[in-house]
This record gives C-alpha cells, structure tokens and sequence, in this order.
C-alpha cells in the first residue's frame, strides 16, 4: 500500500476525525477508502446506466457467448467491490 499526502482545511480534518471518534471507521485512511470506493461504485453505475441506455436506442441483438462472459465477469466484480465496502 502507498501513502498520499492530501491538505483539508481545519473544518474538514475535525469532521473526518469526529467520523473516526464516533467509531463510524477505524481510522482516518479507512474513512478516505471508504469515501474513494463509493466514488468508484457510482463512476460505475454512472457508466452502465450509461451503456443501457445507450443499448435502447441500438438495434437489438441476440447475446453471444462473450457478452454472458462480460456480463459474469462485471456481476462478479461488483459483487467483490460490494463486499470490501
């Protein structure tokens, strides 16, 4: 794992702190993952919903072998994403 430095203003440090302190997380880089996997879910939510939509408009088709596949494979992985938060 790597370090990252980041700079908040003194009102943000005690809101994070206070978060810590209330026994919400752990620690204060449990707090940040935390805020930065939320972030990935919805970037990835964001993007099917996306590509659905997309999809609608386009002429249907039937799926193949490797569209199940992709289909698993994301189903999994947020499975996985869903579990660590």
């Amino acid at each position: 794992m790597t370090t990252l430095n980041i700079s908040l203003p003194e009102t943000m440090r005690s809101f994070v702190e206070e978060e810590v302190t209330a026994g919400s997380y752990s620690t204060v880089s449990e707090y940040i993952r935390t805020l930065i996997r939320e972030a990935q879910d919805r970037k990835a939510r964001e993007e099917l919903e996306r590509k659905l939509l997309e999809s609608l408009g386009g002429e249907a088709r039937e799926m193949g072998a490797k569209d199940w596949e992709k289909l698993r494979a994301r189903v999994r992985q947020l499975a996985v994403e869903t579990r660590r938060s």
